[in-house]
């Protein structure tokens, strides 16, 4: 099993080393804009997900405090 783990990563490694291969032979304006491509939506969904995160918790600390009977003003 952890040959073909070890195998997986190998292919991995080559797939990656072909792809940089192939970014860094391309001009420069290209590499900008197709890393504007691929970086700005990851990027903007990255941070949507860090936000609903983080306005997850206020949220979840207000439930369990008003579950425990207190009064709320």
């Amino acid at each position: 099993m952890l040959d073909a783990l070890s195998d997986g990563w190998s292919a991995v490694a080559r797939w990656w080393d072909g792809v940089e291969l192939w970014l860094t032979r391309l001009p420069l304006p290209a590499q900008v804009v197709l890393l504007m491509v691929v970086l700005l939506p990851a990027c903007w969904g990255l941070a949507k997900v860090i936000g609903r995160a983080v306005d997850a918790i206020p949220e979840r600390a207000h439930r369990s405090g008003s579950s425990a009977g207190g009064d709320d003003v």
